[in-house]
C-alpha cells in the first residue's frame, strides 16, 4: 500500500510538472505566434494616407454646383415671373374690390368676393406647384451634382494617393481637411472645360 501510495505521489508530482511544461509549452508558442506577426507588419506597413472633405462645403460652392443652380434659376425663372404678375394683379384686383365694396350691392358684392376666394386658391395652388416641381429638380440635380463630386473625391483620391477619404466625422483635425484643395482641383477642371469652348 505504501508503494501504491508512493507511485500515486510520484504520478501525482510528475502530472503537475507535465501540466506546467504544457502551459510553458503553449504560452511560449502563442508568444511567438503573436510576436511573429507584429514585426512582420511593422516591418510591412506604411502609415495610412487619410484625408476628410466636406461633401456639403463641395455642394455650396463647387463650380459645378454653381452652374446647376444657374442652370435652375433659368428653368424656372418664367415660371416664377408669370406668378408674381398674377400676385400682383390679384393685389391691385382686391385692393380695388376693398375700395368698391361700400358702393356695391350685396349680390355683385358677393360675387365678386366668390371670384377673389377661388382666384386666390388658383393663385395658391400654382405656387405650391411651383415649388414642389422646383423641390423635384433639385432633388434630381443634386443626386447628379453628388454622384459627379464624389467621383472627383475619388479620383483626388486616387491621384494624391490616399488610402482613406472620410466625409463624415465628429471631430477633424484641420490637417486632415483636403475640402480646399478638391474645391481647387474642381475649379481647374471646370475652367479646364471652359477654355476650348473660347474662339
Amino acid at each position: 500500500m505504501a508503494a501504491v501510495a508512493a507511485g500515486t505521489l510520484t504520478f501525482f508530482k510528475q502530472g503537475i510538472t507535465m501540466l506546467q511544461i504544457r502551459k510553458w509549452a503553449a504560452l511560449v508558442a502563442i508568444t511567438g505566434l503573436l510576436a511573429v506577426p507584429q514585426v512582420v507588419l511593422a516591418q510591412a506597413a506604411k502609415p495610412l494616407k487619410v484625408g476628410f472633405v466636406n461633401v456639403a462645403r463641395l455642394l455650396a460652392e463647387s463650380p459645378q454646383a454653381n452652374a446647376a443652380n444657374r442652370s435652375l434659376e433659368n428653368e424656372f425663372a418664367p415660371r416664377q415671373r408669370d406668378l408674381l404678375a398674377k400676385q400682383k394683379a390679384f393685389k391691385d384686383r382686391a385692393d380695388k374690390m376693398q375700395k368698391d365694396a361700400a358702393v356695391m350691392g350685396a349680390d355683385e358684392r358677393r360675387n365678386a368676393e366668390n371670384e377673389m376666394r377661388r382666384d386666390e386658391r388658383d393663385l395658391t395652388r400654382q405656387l405650391d406647384e411651383l415649388r414642389e416641381d422646383l423641390n423635384n429638380r433639385k432633388n434630381e440635380e443634386l443626386g447628379k451634382l453628388r454622384v459627379n463630386l464624389l467621383g472627383e473625391v475619388e479620383s483626388f483620391a486616387r491621384q494624391g494617393g490616399y488610402d482613406l477619404i472620410i466625409s463624415d466625422a465628429l471631430y477633424v483635425s484641420p490637417g486632415l481637411d483636403v475640402t480646399a484643395q478638391v474645391l481647387q482641383a474642381l475649379q481647374s477642371r471646370s475652367g479646364a472645360a471652359k477654355a476650348p469652348a473660347k474662339p
